[in-house]
């Protein structure tokens, strides 16, 4: 059921209005706690919010010895760590762009911040990709920590970037039908979905 131009999601239409309040954390794992804790405090600005460590991973009862530690941003959200001794690295990925699209995007104030940012960044000696303009949505750079997490830096273009629901449905059933189209007409699913994104970029032209 759509209220005010919007799509109610099944949490919302149970009457329970359940739409999480903002990020807490997220977390990853790392096997250079103070590597990583220099990176962020140091290069990203953020303050140690808390630490946490146990011999048990207390929600499964794992014996995983661990330490974790969270760092804050403005907002009060924050970004995690696990480190645990002994753990394997991790297998690397089947193929690049699980690399490439698997990432963290943290928001600036506006344009002239994003390149204070990669101007700061590079003076620190990190790679830094970038500035894109994601099509008047977003602009971003994109780097790494020391752990190899693809970090992204970004600001709205858009002031409802993130307010394009009715967008968003159609561009989801449009995209999920073109593959089930394919699939059913025996044609190359990839062939199908890049000519309907060729097709339907042209919403961007000028």
């Amino acid at each position: 059921m759509a209220k005010n131009g919007e799509v109610e999601t099944d949490a919302q239409e149970a009457g329970g209005k359940l739409t999480p309040m903002m990020l807490n954390h997220a977390a990853w794992v790392t096997h250079d706690v103070a590597a990583t804790a220099q990176f962020y405090t140091k290069i990203m600005g953020m303050e140690l919010a808390s630490t946490v460590y146990d011999d048990k991973v207390p929600s499964t009862g794992d014996d995983f010895p661990y330490f974790h530690i969270f760092f804050r941003m403005q907002d009060g959200s924050t970004i995690a760590f696990f480190e645990a001794p002994g753990l394997p690295e991790r297998s690397k990925t089947p193929h690049p762009a699980y690399d490439i699209f698997d990432h963290i995007a943290l928001e600036a104030r506006d344009k002239e911040e994003v390149l204070r940012w990669h101007e700061w960044l590079v003076s620190n000696d990190i790679d830094v990709i970038g500035p894109v303009d994601h099509k008047g949505l977003i602009y971003s750079i994109y780097f790494h920590d020391p752990n190899g997490l693809r970090l992204e830096i970004t600001t709205p273009l858009d002031k409802d970037w993130n307010r394009h629901t009715a967008q968003g449905y159609g561009d989801l059933d449009m995209w999920v039908s073109t593959k089930e189209a394919a699939r059913q007409e025996g044609k190359d699913v990839t062939s199908a979905l890049v000519d309907m994104i060729r097709e339907q970029r042209k919403r961007y032209d000028p």
